[in-house]
């Protein structure tokens, strides 16, 4: 099932299973922003990353002298939520823990996701309650994938990235799939990156980000562009799937990100970790405008 809000500017389709962003289309111009989830390149939209960022070394954790398994990204994305509340511009979806997710996740949770749409634009709030008894270890993140090029006539190496503030932030190399923390480095995000597919050689591409940040996919021969935009979420990635020539690229808010490669796979010593004391609320968003 989907449910449609919109406004005068935009229409936008979010699904019922894993509470998906699966089409944002302008209706000026009826470009759609999202990537329609062509398999040949990569079968999602925008999925919701919980209860973990990235992978887990040999997808596994131990938590209180017990190992779990969970797959990359976790189980959020595949899994239906329910809708609690819906209006002409907005809707919210629930997910709440199950005897199934305890055998994997031993925590007690309710993940709130409401997309809100404003003028050019549409909001991803996320809220995550731990409705347990015991601390809650956790991580969140959005993995919206972007249409490039945005019309026809143009390739995806005429559009480039942009960043604000223009300046340099701390980048996190991958080794494989897991966080070099030993190796990272300064990033030259005080400039634009001109996209091409050599850039994902590696995987995604990650910084560090604190305060305000908006990254944009825009091309000096179109008037039509794309900027995510957040306030303290700690991590972005960028990533499209080298070496295929997908037609889309991921700008992918996150708090927490992969296993780094000398984790001990205890849980609470897991870098990016986010915590939540009983009854405790978490509460961040990311929003998306186009043009």
């Amino acid at each position: 099932m989907t449910i449609l809000i919109e406004n005068d500017q935009l229409k936008v389709t979010i699904a019922e299973h894993g509470a998906e962003l699966v089409s944002l289309i302008s209706k000026e111009t009826g470009i759609e922003y999202i990537w329609q989830a062509d398999p040949t390149y990569w079968g999602r939209h925008a999925p919701v990353l919980f209860p973990f960022v990235g992978r887990l070394k040999n997808d596994q954790y131990t938590y209180q002298g017990h190992t779990y398994h969970m797959g990359q990204h976790g189980f959020a994305r595949d899994m239906d939520f329910t809708v609690i509340e819906q209006g002409a511009e907005s809707v919210a979806l629930s997910l709440k823990s199950t005897p199934e997710t305890r055998k994997n996740y031993p925590f007690d949770f309710e993940l709130i996701i409401r997309y809100e749409l404003g003028g050019d634009g549409v909001v991803t709030h996320y809220q995550v309650q731990n409705t347990g008894n015991d601390t809650m270890y956790f991580s969140i993140g959005g993995h919206p994938a972007f249409n490039v090029p945005l019309e026809e006539g143009l390739t995806f190496e005429d559009y480039f990235l942009a960043f604000s503030p223009m300046k340099s932030r701390i980048r996190l190399p991958l080794n494989g799939p897991y966080i070099d923390w030993e190796q990272k480095t300064l990033g030259q995000t005080n400039t634009s990156f001109k996209l091409t597919r050599e850039m994902f050689k590696d995987d995604a591409v990650i910084f560090e980000t604190k305060g305000l940040n908006a990254f944009s996919v825009r091309s000096e021969k179109s008037p039509h562009s794309l900027t995510l935009s957040y306030n303290n979420l700690p991590y972005v990635g960028f990533w499209s799937p080298y070496p295929k020539e997908a037609p889309f690229v991921c700008i992918e808010p996150w708090a927490g990100i992969a296993d780094t490669m000398d984790t001990t796979g205890e849980l609470i010593d897991k870098k990016g970790i986010q915590t939540l004391a009983p009854e405790e609320l978490y509460q961040t968003k990311y929003s998306i405008t186009v043009k």
